[in-house]
């Protein structure tokens, strides 16, 4: 499909600080832009990053029709640069857009889009250890009307920013029994802006308590095992690796989380998808992983016991046979799982 693009004459790359890279501070040369309206998509366009003009009135300040995707760019070891599954992550924008009763968008747009995107702003992808380019494609609402409805017209826009690591130390996590993220029925399977806006005040507050992120639990009876803050989770315990299903509709279906399924069972080790209780204690070879937010996040340093409080009560134990777990980790985290193709999970 036809592109336009008009390209910046003063290109900012060569004053990117490769070696201070900070998640989210800077923005690469360009950002695609397309317009819905009269029930279609016209032509994307890529036009230098820039500020956007907006109405007070906007839609989408209102009511909150929004969503996003978070994907990224890794230099390859040729010199080149690839994108890790970024259909899966259209298909997981539509189903926002379908539940917020927002334009689904074609391939060519959000696929072809984003790659000529990261073509016109190859000079952006940095080389570093354990950076990337990160892009974030997203959607909102532009009628200019305060009537509360769907609306008509919507801007969608792709924008980068080169990365470093989104959590560069180990991580704290709370396991949180007074608020809620989601409930079935609700949108916690989609990426929409909202979800994220409801959880900075109990992130807020679990951090003034010295903890970096919240495992969310249940909404009814605040046991079973949801997601954490920014990232799916997995249990590995006993060699088997235990994460939380998908079937309620309130847990966000990660992609890295897809594929860290598929390299398990690919090397042996079993994967079982359940409603995870937790109980006063997780007993065996444990450790915890989060898996999302661009990176495989070992959660804290679980050689030691370490307890988290819950209830009132501090109940989860967790002992780490080393050795076992180590192994795991360095599979997960490999440069491969951001360099080489990843069979689809069945």
């Amino acid at each position: 499909m036809e592109i336009k693009i008009s390209k910046t004459s003063n290109s900012r790359a060569h004053e990117l600080k490769r070696d201070e890279i900070v998640f989210g501070q800077e923005y690469a040369d360009h950002m695609l832009v397309c317009d819905y309206k009269d029930g279609q998509w016209g032509t994307p366009e890529i036009v230098p990053f820039g500020n956007i003009s907006i109405c007070p009135s906007l839609s989408a300040l209102h009511y909150g029709q929004s969503i996003f995707e978070g994907v990224k760019a890794y230099r390859q070891p040729n010199g080149g640069s690839a994108i890790f599954r970024p259909e899966k992550n259209w298909e997981r924008f539509n189903k926002s857009a379908k539940r917020l009763g927002m334009p689904e968008i074609s391939s060519e747009i959000f696929l072809d889009g984003l790659r000529a995107l990261i073509n016109v702003d190859d000079a952006w992808i940095p080389n570093e250890a354990d950076t990337s380019l990160y892009i974030r494609p997203f959607m909102f609402a532009t009628d200019e009307f305060l009537g509360v409805r769907s609306s008509l017209t919507y801007k969608f826009m792709i924008i980068t920013s080169p990365a470093g690591p989104y959590y560069n130390k180990p991580v704290s996590i709370y396991v949180q029994s007074s608020f809620v993220r989601a409930v079935a029925g609700g949108i916690g399977f989609t990426k929409a802006a909202g979800n994220y806006g409801a959880s900075m005040y109990p992130t807020a507050e679990v951090r003034k308590m010295g903890y970096d992120q919240i495992l969310w639990t249940d909404a009814f009876e605040h046991k079973y095992v949801q997601e954490i803050g920014t990232m799916n989770v997995f249990f590995i315990v006993d060699g088997k690796a235990i994460t939380p299903d998908l079937n309620a509709g309130t847990i966000l279906a990660g992609v890295t989380r897809d594929s860290v399924i598929a390299l398990l069972e690919e090397n042996g080790i079993p994967v079982e998808t359940a409603n995870n209780e937790i109980t006063c204690e997780i007993s065996g070879n444990a450790r915890l992983l989060g898996i999302e937010a661009g990176n495989n996040q070992d959660m804290g340093d679980y050689t030691d016991n370490i307890q988290h409080a819950f209830h009132g009560k501090m109940i989860v134990y967790i002992q780490c046979n080393k050795k076992s777990a180590d192994e795991i980790i360095v599979r997960l985290t490999a440069p491969g799982l951001k360099q080489a193709t990843v069979k689809p999970h069945k």
